[in-house]
């Protein structure tokens, strides 16, 4: 007898994937993280609070894709003075750019539940192409009934290539924040059709 939960799922290289469909970001879990470097010597790490992305799982699972919107507003580093400034002109500019978006261009498995996800980010006027390394963590159906899916996914972008340039110099050598920024990102999909 075959389950419910069979019905939504499949096998492929080894994984229980989902079949094919549209999914959605669920946005009670989701975080779209980033960590810079403060002074050269600490972490500060961020989120933004608002992000909606498309996730459409193709037959052939490497034609999958994805688009992303997250809003530039919804910067949270819990410090209020420093979220005004990241939201200024000399960062994220929100006023004018509201949104930073993903697009993605292709997928390539790289070893059991491992992927690599090209895209382009578009932060600002600035698009350029990332790579985002994937772990597909599971998938499965919620107590309300959703079929649903996990993930994780990470790159590093260097800000100054999107026009992030704003910087202080310290007197003892480097500067007040890394020009290297990494993205953090975890969520659940929820299928819509």
């Amino acid at each position: 007898m075959t389950s419910s939960i069979d019905a939504v799922t499949r096998d492929w290289d080894g994984l229980t994937i989902p079949t094919a469909g549209t999914y959605a970001l669920d946005v009670a879990h989701k975080r779209v993280g980033f960590v810079a470097r403060h002074m050269m010597v600490s972490k500060v790490r961020g989120e933004f609070n608002e992000a909606t992305a498309t996730i459409t799982v193709a037959e052939d699972p490497l034609q999958s894709s994805v688009v992303a919107t997250i809003q530039a507003a919804s910067i949270d580093t819990t410090q209020a003075d420093r979220d005004a400034h990241l939201r200024s002109p000399e960062f994220l500019d929100s006023d004018k750019f509201p949104t930073l978006e993903f697009r993605s261009t292709g997928v390539k498995s790289r070893n059991g539940n491992e992927f690599v996800l090209a895209g382009e980010l578009t932060i600002k006027d600035v698009t350029r192409p990332v790579e985002l390394e994937v772990e597909f963590e599971g998938v499965g159906r919620s107590p309300f009934g959703q079929d649903i899916f996990g993930f994780s996914a990470s790159t590093e972008i260097d800000r100054e290539e999107f026009g992030l340039t704003w910087n202080v110099a310290l007197e003892t050598g480097g500067v007040l924040v890394s020009r290297k920024i990494k993205i953090e990102i975890e969520g659940e999909a929820v299928r819509q059709a």
